[in-house]
């Protein structure tokens, strides 16, 4: 199965962090299941780590394509298709980035892997469940 990894959910994988679900965990694991990583949120993360915000444990332009890598996760460009879909969507989320995420997801049939409950308004799918279920 095919999922979009929001910019979080890649942090919280690579870093082993104890927030992620064993859903998650499990879904992220299985090599059968196509992630992919938003060149979207690789922009998101490179603003942050520019003014501090996120720290990284080597050159970010190493990290990530090297974590991506190790965990067979594809990325995803943002097409000229996803930018136009932004216009159709409702302004229940002001982030640039995750409307954005949205818009990539609507457009592409998948589901966003996330733990922010503001995604979850939109008419997408979102596997985060702390009892281990789809949503």
């Amino acid at each position: 199965m095919k999922a979009l990894l929001d910019t979080h959910v890649f942090l919280w994988w690579v870093t082993d962090d104890e927030r992620l679900t064993p859903f998650v965990r499990d879904f992220i694991g299985d090599a059968k299941n196509e992630l992919f990583l938003s060149s979207a949120s690789c922009w998101e993360m490179m603003i942050k780590a520019k003014s501090g915000r996120l720290t990284f444990p080597e050159p970010p332009e190493k990290f990530i394509p090297d974590q991506m890598n190790r965990n067979n996760l594809a990325g995803l460009p943002v097409q000229i298709a996803h930018a136009l879909h932004i216009h159709s969507l409702p302004d229940h989320h002001k982030d640039p980035f995750d409307r954005m995420l949205v818009a990539q997801a609507q457009v592409e049939r998948m589901p966003i892997i996330t733990n922010d409950s503001l995604l979850a308004v939109y008419d997408v799918k979102i596997f985060w469940d702390t009892k281990g279920k789809r949503r």
